[in-house]
């Protein structure tokens, strides 16, 4: 591999000398830097864009503007300001881990890479992000963006998920991470990735560094970063049992772990014939004569998988929360007056459905 001996000192200064001038300046963030800004940020934009994050950004910091006022708050009202922006262990993550600093750490964002490393759901780039962007300290990072930048840039082959070629990306990032100006370098190499150095059709002409970048001197651009060996898509089916009685719907809470932890939705099966088995076992042998509506199928796409949703609605008449299931695991949602509950997407949308269609039959 290329190391760049000379020109590898200069990516920094042209990085710079392009951010002072094109780079984004004015994400909420910034206005207003504080350490708990920062990490709140940088959690919300793993795997998601900054277009996106930024009103959820605004909201969360308007509700929960200190990091004891994010501990102290109910998981459910925290999961309810992150609904819709999806990876929902990250919101779980922010609350429990501002629970550890304020009774760890007196409230006050730790400064140790290794503490900041502690906390759930941060790794070693979100971490030196936050050190970097928060107090200015020198760290490398090695978010997709830049992983992205440097796999180019160094003409680094293999696919980054591999341990030896995430190594080798983590010594390209040190090699450019210069000792100043650290906030703005890591803004600057991340805002690179994602405005200029993108997946499909990066700007390359308009690219700082790219008069020595083997990508594009060698025309690799859409090879570069090697990507993960292609599989099928897998999917799961399952069966949602939505209960209506007169306006209102009943939700149960998810567990912790797996998908949606900690969300409310409805109860889920396998297949109908589990959903009607379970309504006979929750409300006994009359619910055998409640018909059950089929809606039109969801698709929800994950990460690595296709969920497909069947949802099935039951009107009941008459009808007492369940004792087979934990009190506090389970409420009726008022599809008239809303709760302000954490949903995931899929749930929201179906509730909506309901409520336009049909809110107040049963």
């Amino acid at each position: 591999m290329n190391d760049h001996d000379k020109s590898t000192k200069q990516f920094a200064p042209a990085l710079l000398a392009w951010f002072d001038s094109c780079g984004r300046h004015d994400l909420p963030w910034q206005i207003t830097r504080t350490p708990y800004s920062v990490w709140v940020s940088e959690i919300m934009l793993q795997q998601t864009q900054v277009v996106v994050v930024v009103p959820y950004f605004e909201r969360f910091m308007a509700r929960f503007p200190t990091i004891k006022d994010l501990a102290a708050a109910p998981l459910d009202e925290v999961l309810h300001h992150w609904s819709g922006l999806g990876y929902y262990a990250r919101a779980r993550n922010l609350h429990r881990s501002a629970q550890i600093i304020s009774s760890e750490h007196s409230g006050v964002f730790p400064r140790d890479l290794a503490a900041v490393m502690e906390l759930p759901g941060v790794g070693r780039s979100t971490a030196g992000a936050i050190l970097a962007q928060a107090w200015d300290e020198r760290q490398p990072i090695l978010d997709g963006n830049v992983k992205r930048v440097l796999a180019r840039w160094f003409g680094v082959e293999g696919f980054p998920g591999i341990a030896q070629i995430n190594a080798e990306l983590w010594r390209c990032s040190d090699l450019v991470t210069p000792t100043g100006r650290a906030a703005d370098f890591t803004q600057a190499i991340m805002d690179l990735g994602a405005t200029l150095c993108t997946r499909t059709k990066p700007a390359c002409g308009r690219c700082p560094v790219h008069l020595e970048c083997v990508a594009q001197r060698q025309g690799l651009q859409a090879q570069l970063p090697t990507r993960r060996p292609r599989k099928k898509r897998p999917q799961r089916r399952v069966c949602w049992l939505v209960i209506r009685h007169g306006g209102a719907v009943l939700l149960h809470r998810r567990p912790l772990s797996g998908i949606w932890g900690g969300l409310w939705s409805f109860l889920e099966f396998e297949n109908v014939d589990l959903a009607q088995a379970a309504l006979v076992e929750l409300q006994g042998e009359s619910a055998r004569s409640v018909v059950l509506v089929p809606r039109l199928e969801i698709t929800h796409s994950f990460s690595h998988f296709d969920l497909i949703i069947n949802p099935l609605v039951a009107h009941v008449s008459d009808w007492k929360l369940s004792g087979v299931m934990e009190p506090n695991d389970q409420t009726w949602y008022n599809l008239g007056q809303p709760a302000a509950l954490g949903l995931a997407a899929p749930v929201a949308v179906l509730l909506d459905s309901l409520e336009v269609s049909d809110a107040g039959a049963g």
